[in-house]
């Protein structure tokens, strides 16, 4: 015959500034909650009740959601984005070059100088024109 045996649950207390801890690193942006959950074999719904209880952000009425894989998407968007501006940026540097190769060559080929001067006065835009 066996003993009648059962299984214990074991139940582990936590200290308050091991909670605040968890929460701060979870406010930090560093680790998500499934991140501390794994870290720390503490179950998710656990460590939303900390960041209820102790979170500095915390409002009365609001929830406290967090996308799966949210910041590994915004990394990828981030980067995506970098890509499409350093794109942008080749392009701005080639007309850029392209126009300082035009004004270069109408100076020397056609004696035009399109570079403003700074030797010459400013105009008198502002004055009114006598009609005749």
């Amino acid at each position: 015959m066996k003993p009648n045996v059962r299984l214990l649950r074991k139940s582990r207390q936590y200290s308050e500034e091991f909670k605040k801890q968890v929460v701060a690193d979870f406010e930090s942006g560093e680790l998500s909650v499934r991140q501390l959950s794994k870290l720390h074999g503490i179950a998710n719904p656990v460590i939303y009740r900390w960041i209820y209880k102790f979170s500095n952000f915390n409002e009365k009425g609001f929830r406290v959601v967090e996308m799966e894989d949210s910041s590994g998407k915004k990394m990828k968007e981030m980067e995506a984005r970098i890509k499409e501006l350093e794109a942008a940026l080749g392009r701005k540097q080639i007309q850029v070059e392209y126009f300082e190769k035009m004004i270069e060559l109408a100076k020397t080929e056609l004696d035009i100088d399109i570079k403003k001067n700074y030797s010459t006065p400013q105009s008198t835009g502002s004055e009114k024109i006598k009609k005749k």
